[in-house]
């Protein structure tokens, strides 16, 4: 069994939340949030924010941890047994661009029931859900965008 430890972003801009659309030579196709791989020596939340910015050029800064999820895959190697660390992120802005390097073919930002919808693995949809209500109660209590929870 292979461990491997990745970090990722629920990027949420005024509202909406931002996904990546990869395809990777027809056999890997779908959107998904920005995640990646934990390099040697990086805390969690520097590989979070790291792999929104290369993935899809948005910059963000994080608002909290909101949870992992975890899945198994098959590699010519064996079977990789992935945890995956989420953070609850606020964008700066609207602009992405897509890492061509790793087949994301495009980006953007959706609302949350258009994102839910669209995204492929339901280890997602529940971290976004999770996400997404995190940035409503903060919303509700007037301190999404504050910085008073950091």
């Amino acid at each position: 069994m292979i461990e491997a430890v990745s970090c990722g972003g629920v990027v949420i801009f005024r509202g909406k939340i931002l996904l990546l659309y990869k395809n990777y030579r027809n056999r890997y196709e779908g959107w998904v949030l920005p995640k990646g791989t934990v390099e040697p020596g990086e805390e969690f939340q520097q590989t979070a924010l790291r792999e929104v910015k290369e993935e899809s050029g948005a910059k963000a800064t994080i608002v909290k941890y909101v949870g992992k999820s975890q899945y198994r895959f098959n590699v010519p190697e064996g079977e990789v047994s992935k945890q995956v660390h989420w953070y609850l992120m606020m964008g700066e802005s609207y602009y992405s661009k897509p890492q061509r390097e790793e087949f994301f073919m495009d980006s953007g930002f959706y609302k949350y029931h258009e994102a839910y919808h669209l995204l492929k693995f339901p280890n997602e949809k529940q971290i976004l859900e999770k996400a997404y209500n995190e940035y409503l109660d903060l919303r509700k209590s007037n301190l999404w965008g504050s910085h008073k929870y950091y």
